[in-house]
């Protein structure tokens, strides 16, 4: 649960956005991040002294590029830093925690500080919000997730832990999974903007289901 109670009256306005292919942040799920690059410092210093919120948004790898930068989708995740470190060379170690998605309504122009911004709109997503301070939803059937996600495991090479999983809630397991699975950019942006978790869980085990290909790509800062 969330225990800030964030309201939907003291979301901002506007926000910093962290564009990294590959890296997706659903609502009550936690992203861990290596920041390393200068702006995107800039970036987790300025969102620490206002609120340690910023978004996690999709670079859409099917747009071209513009003046050197990606074109992004157009809807992302809002996290909170719930966690922050600094390492001996610099680095920043943070995790964000999804709080709800978002529609960009505007992209700003660039902060001071090099990172970019956009102008929310929440409205579309306050069940998220709504749902964050309730607990984690209860999630599917166990059978058919674990089943597929054998099956798309093997296929990867991924070792697994299965007492581990197996004990898991299916609504958190399906929130990770989703985080961490390597679908392509477009499925894991269809992940992101299923209207409910019952749509996502359903749409996580048909991708697992026909996830035998390979992995994808991963992914890097845009």
């Amino acid at each position: 649960m969330d225990p800030f109670q964030t309201r939907p009256e003291a979301l901002p306005g506007e926000i910093p956005i962290f564009p990294l292919a590959g890296a997706l942040l659903l609502p009550q799920g936690r992203l861990p991040l290596n920041i390393f690059e200068s702006r995107y410092l800039a970036m987790v210093e300025d969102a620490m002294a206002a609120g340690r919120m910023l978004g996690m948004v999709l670079p859409d790898p099917a747009k071209p590029r513009s003046g050197g930068r990606s074109t992004l989708y157009r809807t992302g995740c809002l996290g909170r830093i719930a966690s922050f470190s600094e390492t001996e060379d610099g680095r920043y170690l943070i995790t964000l925690r999804g709080l709800l998605r978002f529609r960009v309504a505007e992209e700003l122009a660039d902060s001071p500080r090099g990172y970019r911004r956009v102008r929310p709109d929440f409205s579309p997503y306050l069940a998220d919000l709504a749902e964050s301070q309730q607990g984690p939803p209860p999630g599917p059937e166990p059978g058919p997730l674990l089943e597929a996600l054998r099956g798309y495991f093997q296929s990867q090479g991924i070792e697994a832990d299965w007492a581990a999983i197996e004990r898991s809630q299916t609504g958190p397991l399906v929130t990770t999974l989703c985080m961490i699975c390597p679908f392509e950019e477009a499925e894991k942006q269809a992940l992101l903007e299923a209207p409910a978790p019952e749509q996502r869980a359903q749409m996580l085990v048909a991708l697992l289901r026909m996830g035998s290909a390979g992995p994808a790509p991963a992914g890097r800062p845009s």
